[in-house]
């Protein structure tokens, strides 16, 4: 069908326009679709049989909507009439289409070139009108959406990312605000903001730059995004491997947010999001580095790292008593619980107090207080008599702490699933991702180091933890058949924390029913606590169970906190003849069989073929991608053939150049 002429908007061919485009939402598992960049009116897509006026207008247009949906336009090809000089095609494509040629330079830069598929192709027509003729929509890079009429994609300036290091030409974009960036893939991009400057040594920044380059072009999944100042020195710096971004896609439930490097002014301003696996053990989710501590710093950083998870916001996230903090999280996470971490508050008491006579008996008293009370009229009786006792009333930073109590005191907590990553003691201190592998004056280029050995080596204690729980059966303590039942089922390091409860139940006794409601029953389970023999003190806890339905609720909260049931809890199943454990109560994110997604990240590493150690390590995290992917018995017996094959080639190459030694 012939179009008629316009001068500002296509006309598709048919009076169609929708073409079956997928859209630049990121489809979200259990979330709908995402995009940050919401309300906005986008261009019309290209399609098959858009007419223009011009040449002018049809480039024109297509860069209109290049710029809108992130990507810039190269015209590939065009062919002119000899003696007119008149243009009668052209092909517009992607500026990320095809492959720079390599050259021999000194200085090798990071590729930019995707070998991306979109195109356009143009022909003028015999009525002197532009017609598009081929259209391909599709990216295979990340693309950034333009926010507003003044966003201009691609300035270049000259950038120093340390005052005593060279400049380089660096690409920006200068987005004003992060609200309307839309990605889709993984792709470095840097920010030029009015934040201040990241406070790293000379030399650090262009390390840690070079570090990212080096990921970028080695590991497939690797995601990263560098903030600028008006001045062009490095602020804000966000980033997350594949491996994080794989467990983040199975383990979103709680997040916890550390800044204790920030805060505690370490060398590295590090800031990381920490997640837990089915095994108990954390793992990294995304790691960040502010210039300082605004709400404006942690805004970016949040919403650095949610675009990174595809815009799936946690279930829960934990974090510090920051003020900035606190509101950055409120406005970015809108949805997800948001409670601090008490483990962190109590660590801070401790050093509030310090000027206190016999401050560690304080400390004791209201360590008793927070994690000792089972009812919120209990805790708040309590805390007010030590407050009073020791004259801290008028201490503004303890009432913003009781101001505070609903976000961080577990008696206040207990409806919601916290998997273990809230303390139910002083003594349960949760060890950092990092530790021995960062100090407070480490330096960024030991840190980068020491990074990829420390996820090395967690990611080898995870495969070892897998290992054990598929192949090494458990030792039962009793004959309670709540131990047997979950010991088929928990990964090994879960199913021993569970195990303990049930030999605590001995502990349990004088189940004594106490008030019906309905088909629900209340009962009063007492226990014998601390202390040796006869000076045990006994506490009562409150249970509600529901056999229609097999609900349960323990006023301890620990099903909640921990993931698995409490002693009393099970005290009552046994007191009601029961046999198996209510399927809600059994967590299928502890369950051993759990496929765990792992990203080919032991590679990311460059690789000296002429180094006898590069050569040994990457052999040896290639490997351990084999070990963790054994799962059953027919995955290792495939496995062992697989490595008796490389074997005998490697033997080959042995006998074949004995000058090299053995392997």
């Amino acid at each position: 069908m012939e179009g008629t002429s316009f001068d500002t908007n296509p006309r598709i061919e048919g009076g169609r326009n929708d073409n079956g485009i997928e859209s630049d939402c990121a489809n979200i598992e259990s979330s709908g679709e995402y995009s940050i960049n919401q309300g906005k009116k986008d261009h019309l897509p290209p399609a098959v049989g858009m007419e223009f006026d011009s040449y002018d207008d049809a480039y024109r247009f297509y860069n209109d909507y290049a710029e809108d949906m992130g990507f810039r336009v190269r015209v590939k090809s065009s062919w002119s009439r000899k003696l007119s000089k008149e243009k009668y095609h052209a092909t517009l494509c992607c500026s990320c289409e095809g492959f720079k040629k390599q050259k021999d330079t000194h200085r090798s830069r990071p590729e930019t070139r995707t070998g991306c598929s979109a195109v356009v192709r143009i022909r003028r027509t015999e009525f002197q009108r532009w017609k598009v003729t081929d259209v391909v929509l599709e990216h295979n890079h990340i693309r950034i959406r333009k926010s507003n009429k003044n966003f201009s994609i691609g300035t270049k300036r000259k950038t120093p990312l340390d005052s005593d290091v060279a400049t380089e030409t660096t690409s920006f974009l200068n987005t004003g605000s992060y609200e309307n960036l839309t990605f889709a893939g993984t792709d470095v991009m840097n920010f030029v903001n009015h934040y201040k400057r990241l406070k790293v040594k000379g030399g650090n920044a262009q390390a840690l730059h070079d570090y990212f380059c080096g990921m970028q072009l080695t590991s497939p999944n690797f995601f990263y995004l560098m903030d600028f100042n008006d001045d062009g020195h490095l602020g804000n710096v966000f980033w997350a491997d594949g491996r994080s971004r794989a467990a983040y896609g199975q383990f979103c439930d709680v997040v916890i947010f550390d800044t204790t490097y920030l805060s505690h002014k370490y060398e590295v301003p590090l800031l990381i999001f920490v997640g837990v696996n089915h095994h108990g053990h954390s793992v990294l989710l995304g790691c960040g580095m502010l210039a300082d501590e605004t709400k404006e710093s942690f805004h970016w950083l949040f919403k650095a790292w949610l675009t990174c998870m595809l815009g799936r916001p946690p279930s829960l996230i934990i974090t510090d008593q920051v003020k900035g903090l606190q509101s950055a999280v409120v406005e970015v996470f809108p949805r997800a619980c948001h409670r601090l971490c008490s483990w962190n508050i109590m660590q801070e008491i401790s050093e509030k107090l310090k000027q206190v006579h016999k401050y560690k008996s304080v400390v004791d008293e209201l360590n008793k207080v927070v994690y000792n009370s089972l009812r919120v009229d209990e805790f708040e009786s309590a805390w007010e008599n030590v407050i009073q006792q020791h004259e801290l009333k008028h201490h503004e930073w303890f009432q913003t702490l009781f101001e505070d109590r609903r976000h961080w005191v577990p008696v206040f907590l207990k409806e919601i699933s916290f998997l273990g990553m809230l303390t139910t003691s002083l003594s349960e201190s949760r060890k950092p991702f990092f530790e021995g592998h960062i100090h407070k004056h480490t330096s960024m280029k030991d840190f980068l180091c020491q990074y990829e050995l420390a996820l090395q080596h967690k990611y080898e204690e995870e495969a070892k933890a897998a290992f054990e729980s598929r192949n090494s059966d458990v030792v039962l303590k009793t004959k309670c058949c709540f131990e047997h039942q979950l010991s088929k089922v928990y990964t090994r390091e879960i199913f021993l924390k569970f195990q303990n409860e049930v030999e605590e139940m001995y502990c349990c006794f004088n189940t004594t029913q106490t008030q019906v409601d309905g088909t629900v029953v209340t009962y009063i389970v007492k226990e014998r606590i601390g202390g040796e023999g006869n000076n045990k003190a006994i506490r009562e806890y409150e249970v509600s169970y529901d056999s229609t339905n097999g609900y349960l609720r323990c006023i301890c909260g620990w099903f909640y906190f921990k993931g698995y049931l409490c002693r009393h809890a099970l005290s009552v199943l046994n007191h009601n003849g029961v046999e198996e454990i209510p399927s809600q109560y059994i967590l299928s994110r502890w369950r051993k069989d759990v496929k765990r997604i792992f990203v080919s990240d032991h590679g990311s590493i460059y690789v000296n073929a002429n180094n006898p150690l590069h050569r040994y390590d990457h052999l040896c995290r290639r490997v351990s991608q084999i070990v963790e992917g054994v799962i059953s018995q027919e995955h290792y017996e495939v496995a062992i053939q697989a490595l008796e094959d490389s074997l005998k080639k490697v033997r080959l190459v042995e006998h074949s150049f004995p000058e090299n030694g053995k392997f």
